[in-house]
């Protein structure tokens, strides 16, 4: 089995190797290739990765390369966890709309509108090539944003499935919590990339008993901490949302919270400069424990996880996974993409059934579709019109003044990275 990480430079890539490693009997990589055009940093990733591999006693063999063609040539899987821009860029991201009073955030509101218009052209790019190259291997889309990257693929006509970490973040914590091991939680997770409630906990399956009212009675104050949301708000909403969802329900907060301390791009550059000086030292052979604090985490297991169900070598048979709605969510278009459990096979991913979803979700779930729908298509299409339609759709902008505002700074920041303005 070969499998390709395009952006295999990035300091994530260490994550992923591990859980190769010590995931092999789940998915047998025969040949891992890592692709990335910044020579320095994949040679010093790649150094590790191989490391990783021998000290774990996996025999794959890892090539490095920055010829995205040569490195996806047939490859089984293609994995897509690039930057277009890099750090600099989601610095911009997180700064220039907060002078507008909105949320400064690398995958919500403004700051997500310009890593769609920067992403979505690459990618399809990418997976154009990789179509030529060989047309049976699955695209998995970690690059955020992750609902919008993936909902270009699957409209272009691409084998892909989208993937986050949110929910396999979450089943992790709730399993410690009820000490279960991670693979007795079913969670019953609705939503959209980065906009998903838990109205479920089910312990052994789909089918399983629902102790989410029980984890909120025993365990409601640490988990409203995680989420930096009030304990009275989960009691009220009887879920548990995603931590993204506090940009929507504490907006004002969040703003002032972000213009009063140093961007988390910057936090993230400062940690990458450090985890690149370890990655060089070629004496490490396993992931440090800094790298913990730069994301991601458990995204090595779903990845896993994933890869393996798709490629029909195991697996577990239910996974949180973004994919065509269909008619699951009647309330949404059926070529929206939504991030729910689903039954993964060779053949994709088959959302699960899901119940009746309360008008207060579903209603900021079609909101952000439409916004959705529209990002893309400024993404496709391009034009200033465009940009500022979708920003106008969002629920964290909606005022056309903003809208204005953003548009004018979205397209002075990103120039360089769109071809049309």
């Amino acid at each position: 089995m070969k499998l390709t990480v395009v952006g295999g430079g990035s300091t994530y890539t260490p994550e992923l190797v591990d859980g190769f490693a010590r995931l092999r009997d789940t998915l047998p990589i025969e040949e891992l290739v890592l692709v990335d055009p910044a020579a320095d940093r994949l040679e010093l990733v790649g150094g590790l990765a191989r490391r990783i591999f021998a000290r774990q006693g996996h025999p794959g063999r890892i090539v490095t390369t920055g010829d995205l063609d040569r490195g996806v040539e047939g490859a089984d899987a293609v994995l897509l966890q690039l930057r277009v821009g890099g750090q600099a860029a989601r610095e911009r991201d997180e700064t220039w709309p907060l002078e507008c009073g909105c949320v400064g955030q690398e995958t919500t509101g403004a700051g997500g509108l310009a890593k769609a218009l920067r992403t979505v052209p690459v990618v399809l790019d990418i997976a154009e090539r990789v179509r030529r190259t060989n047309p049976d291997a699955w695209i998995i889309d970690f690059t955020n944003p992750v609902g919008i990257v993936t909902r270009a693929l699957l409209r272009a006509g691409h084998k892909a499935v989208g993937l986050c970490n949110v929910a396999i973040g979450l089943q992790r914590k709730f399993a410690a919590r009820l000490g279960v091991a991670p693979a007795e939680v079913h969670l019953d997770h609705v939503g959209l990339n980065h906009l998903t409630w838990e109205t479920g906990v089910r312990l052994g399956g789909p089918t399983g008993e629902d102790v989410l009212p029980k984890l909120l009675a025993d365990h409601g104050e640490a988990i409203a901490a995680d989420l930096r949301l009030p304990r009275p708000v989960l009691d009220r909403l009887g879920v548990v949302p995603s931590y993204y969802l506090r940009y929507y329900y504490a907006h004002d907060e969040v703003v002032r919270e972000l213009g009063a301390k140093p961007s988390r791009a910057a936090e993230v550059a400062a940690m990458e400069r450090e985890l690149l000086e370890m990655y060089a030292d070629p004496a490490l052979d396993e992931k440090p424990a800094l790298l913990a604090r730069r994301g991601g985490a458990f995204y090595s297991e779903a990845a896993v996880d994933l890869a393996a169900s798709l490629l029909g070598d195991g697996g577990s048979p239910y996974q949180v996974v973004n994919t065509v709605n269909g008619s699951t969510l009647p309330f949404l278009p059926a070529d929206a993409v939504i991030e729910v459990q689903a039954a993964v096979g060779p053949d994709g991913a088959e959302p699960l059934p899901v119940p009746t979803v309360d008008p207060l979700y579903a209603g900021l779930m079609a909101n952000v579709t439409a916004y959705e729908d529209l990002a893309l298509d400024a993404a496709l299409r391009g034009g200033r019109d465009r940009v500022f339609r979708a920003l106008l759709s969002h629920p964290l902008i909606g005022q056309y003044a903003y809208a204005e505002t953003l548009t004018d700074r979205l397209l002075a920041h990103n120039r360089e990275h769109l071809a049309w303005a």
